[in-house]
């Protein structure tokens, strides 16, 4: 017969995976700190750089690359937005670790499938370090400003003029699906990149290239106006000049756009760029339900018996809106009632699901149904950490620039040169000097007997 005590505990397990969600207090910071610290702690339940064999910078399977890029961005801004200096180590490590020979956050076992929009997810987790002031790496270490520059120059260096009048191919490479194909999120992201560096930097070189590629996207259609309404569809083939478009619309897509808007009109003041950022909040409607609850349209159905049929990439992409968001909240302040509304209405829809798992705070992909829907990942524990640390966007200051307080070290020719980074010298005390002599002299009798033998 089971004991009480095993019994109540069935039931207390039981429990825990059928409850209505995490108490979240939107008005209080502890309860924001003490909710977020539960996400970022299981965001770092995926990260295998730490497990024996793992590789430093990178998440468990079947997560990609670009993906592990992403994820230490909303490590990142966990860090800043809570004011908790927790995962800083974990974070410069693996930020360090993946630039590749050429700083360029195009490492060797990557690099012949990484596409322009991976490397750009590393960029602009380069370029937030730079903005919220990340501690430096130290000297000889490559520094994040050079790095988003880096990125944003390599990038910028496979602009294609020979197909659709311009633009940047999905792949890098020639034998890797999706060469043929021109997307917003590969454009969007050289945009997005553009945009932070000409604020950081005051450099208006970057302000032409944002323009040459935000005309390029509304020249061929990726980015629509349609009676006042502002779209970013997904993308097109390199056949047909680009115009058999993918109307496919994605919240990552649409946020890269607004919020490089943003960035534009903080610092340059255009009443063109304020114009677009008004224009691309106002549509992005499209991805609330009429309670202001996100969700990601292309792939998810609103309410409760809404068909989820996003992949493993997909079920991220409302992280990174969330956090272009909140970007967008502390540079323009007449978009902040709207903003902040959209994701109050979501982190409370978001804490709701984020009662399954073992642990009882593993969240779901949706948040229309007042609890966990039995779905997981770490997409799913981004998306609700973003949405609940950027309810603190206004609370924190606004990106740094060069000007008021940024202290990375950037160059303007990152990324152009093949300059391979060298490691410091090898620190050989006289117990490694003995050891290799017992070695080689080892080696050395081993190879000689052979000899013999083989003569004899």
């Amino acid at each position: 017969m089971l004991s009480l005590s095993l019994v109540l505990a069935a039931i207390l397990v039981s429990f825990r995976h059928f409850s209505w969600g995490m108490e979240l207090d939107l008005d209080d910071p502890d309860s924001l700190r003490l909710a977020t610290a539960l996400l970022a702690d299981g965001i770092l339940d995926y990260y295998s750089g730490k497990d024996p064999g793992g590789t430093v910078g990178m998440f468990t399977n079947p997560y990609y690359w670009w993906q592990a890029g992403a994820a230490w961005g909303s490590i990142l801004d966990y860090g800043f937005y809570m004011e908790n200096n927790t995962y800083e180590g974990h974070l410069i490590e693996a930020m360090l670790a993946q630039v590749g020979e050429r700083i360029d956050y195009v490492p060797a076992e990557q690099a012949t499938t990484e596409g322009n929009d991976d490397q750009a997810f590393w960029g602009m987790t380069a370029m937030a370090a730079t903005e919220r002031n990340l501690t430096n790496p130290p000297e000889g270490q490559p520094q994040w400003l050079a790095l988003a520059q880096a990125v944003f120059n390599t990038m910028a260096s496979r602009w294609d003029d020979s197909t659709c009048g311009g633009g940047l191919r999905w792949q890098i490479f020639k034998f890797n699906d999706g060469y043929d194909y021109k997307n917003s999120v590969s454009n969007g992201a050289l945009f997005h990149i553009a945009s932070r560096l000409a604020r950081y930097t005051g450099n208006n070189t970057y302000v032409e290239w944002a323009e040459k590629t935000y005309d390029w996207m509304q020249d061929v259609g990726f980015i629509a106006d349609i009676n006042g309404w502002h779209f970013v569809y997904d993308g097109a083939p390199v056949e047909g000049d680009c115009r058999n478009t993918s109307r496919l619309q994605w919240t990552y897509n649409h946020g890269l756009i607004l919020s490089g808007c943003a960035y534009l009109y903080n610092y340059t003041g255009s009443d063109i760029w304020h114009e677009r950022t008004r224009n691309f909040l106002q549509s992005a409607v499209v991805f609330f339900d009429d309670d202001e609850i996100l969700h990601e349209a292309a792939c998810q159905g609103v309410g409760p018996d809404g068909v989820n049929t996003c992949n493993v990439d997909q079920r991220s992409f409302k992280a990174y809106f969330s956090r272009f968001l909140g970007l967008t909240a502390q540079l323009v302040p007449e978009s902040r009632t709207q903003i902040m509304s959209w994701l109050r209405a979501s982190a409370l829809a978001a804490a709701s699901s984020c009662s399954g798992g073992y642990d009882g705070h593993t969240c779901g992909m949706n948040w229309f149904i007042g609890h966990w829907d039995g779905v997981y990942g770490l997409g799913e524990q981004m998306a609700a950490l973003e949405v609940f640390q950027n309810l603190r966007c206004l609370d924190r200051p606004a990106p740094y620039t060069a000007a008021d307080g940024g202290s990375s070290i950037g160059n303007f020719a990152a990324g152009t040169t093949p300059v391979k980074y060298r490691a410091p010298p090898l620190n050989i005390n006289r117990g490694d000097i003995g050891g290799a002599v017992i070695i080689t002299t080892i080696i050395g009798i081993t190879i000689a007997v052979c000899v013999v033998w083989l003569v004899i």
